[in-house]
């Protein structure tokens, strides 16, 4: 007599915890710092799902107190005028724009609330981690982890099993890796 296979078979330990380590953007960014603004020169590579590059001319000021950054993107003919992200609680952050595009000769405004936490039915954690390998030369990773955390159930004298586990899973990724060039003046 064959054993009747389950309706549902168990995902295997590689289904279950997988961590990408090929990130989808890369950037090379070049810094200036002269007479209070910082000068950027950002070249952004997106390999998935299509190739496809980005230039970027930044402008920020380097206060502490910094509240907007100007960005102009020749290759989509836009400019833009965006605020720094503004917290709304310690975990939700609140950023506005306003914008021009020469080629479609529109302006408009964006907004957008983002957080580190969420997701649809699982946790995620989003972060960005910052090395720096020498004065003017820094590494920065932006990585995501969604997860949900293994479980464990049990009971006793009611028909359902004494100990159950479920594994959880684990989908890491490290999404973007910049090389930030930083030339400052003495």
């Amino acid at each position: 007599m064959e054993p009747v296979p389950s309706a549902e078979e168990p995902a295997s330990w590689d289904e279950l915890y997988n961590i990408n380590l090929m990130p989808s953007e890369l950037f090379l960014k070049f810094r200036k710092e002269i007479e209070g603004i910082r000068v950027g020169l950002n070249m952004e590579f997106y390999n998935a799902p299509i190739n496809e590059y980005h230039a970027k001319l930044v402008l920020k000021p380097l206060s502490g107190d910094r509240k907007w950054k100007f960005v102009y993107e020749p290759l989509q003919h836009d400019v833009h005028l965006v605020s720094k992200k503004i917290p709304i609680t310690k975990f939700l952050n609140l950023q506005v724009g306003v914008g021009h595009s020469f080629k479609l000769h529109a302006t408009g405004w964006k907004w957008k609330l983002t957080t580190c936490l969420g997701g649809d039915g699982v946790s995620r954690i989003r972060n960005k981690t910052k090395l720096g390998l020498c004065p003017g030369v820094d590494f920065r990773f932006g990585w995501r982890a969604d997860y949900v955390l293994p479980e464990f159930t049990g009971a006793l004298g009611t028909g359902e099993p004494m100990f159950n586990m479920n594994s959880g899973r684990l989908q890491a990724s490290l999404d973007r890796v910049e090389a930030i060039l930083t030339h400052t003046t003495s």
